[in-house]
């Protein structure tokens, strides 16, 4: 029986590189990426059967890279593998279509119990957050919690690009778009979030974990 392929993000390579000993004794380990832009290059390239992604990377983050990935049709199963303990990120994560949220203090056991639960069709949370995540599903605020659920999946992804310290035109680039338009939606996404300056810009990014400092 051949054993189950597995690409994984991470933009910590020596967190990455001990992964790889943790997995590769059950899964086939198809390759490591360490930014989301390269996991959606990989993950249509290599096809593999579960995705364990960081969210904070580099360019794009996991849950945006995940997202874009499920909307092209992507039958991957995902399990984010993550420091931010914040129930908010694994209601996001689970929006964009996750099978597993695993803290990175977790017991490494939970992470191979959520990729076998992802390949069986089921949902795995670690019971660090369980109690909260379902508690937050009953009040029904999760969404309403969701301050970049007010933000287009574009703008989230110039958010990220020029949280980063990237220029306009250095964005535009990268997206294939015009730097006016970059700049129209840094207007809007500055409008949206009550955002006066770039620094703030900075400070909301890395309170929502969409760059780490």
């Amino acid at each position: 029986m051949s054993k189950a392929r597995v690409l994984l993000a991470d933009d910590h390579r020596i967190l990455a590189e001990g992964l790889r000993s943790l997995l590769e004794p059950e899964f086939e380990l198809v390759g490591i990426v360490e930014d989301g832009r390269e996991l959606i290059a990989k993950a249509n390239q290599l096809q593999p059967d579960v995705i364990v992604a960081d969210i904070t990377m580099p360019s794009l983050n996991g849950i945006e890279a995940i997202e874009q990935l499920k909307k092209a049709g992507s039958n991957a199963k995902v399990v984010f593998l993550t420091m931010h303990h914040d129930v908010m990120y694994a209601n996001r994560a689970f929006e964009a279509g996750a099978s597993g949220f695993v803290l990175k203090h977790s017991a490494p056991d939970e992470l191979l119990t959520a990729i076998r639960q992802a390949l069986k069709g089921r949902t795995y949370v670690t019971p660090m957050i369980a109690g909260e995540l379902m508690n937050l599903y009953k009040s029904g605020t999760g969404q309403q919690k969701n301050t970049l659920g007010k933000l287009t999946s574009r703008q989230r992804e110039v958010l990220q690009l020029l949280a980063e310290g990237k220029s306009a035109k250095e964005v535009a680039g990268i997206l294939h778009i015009s730097t006016r338009t970059v700049e129209f939606h840094k207007y809007h996404i500055m409008e949206e979030l009550g955002i006066k300056t770039g620094a703030e810009l900075v400070q909301f990014a890395i309170r929502h974990g969409i760059i780490s400092i």
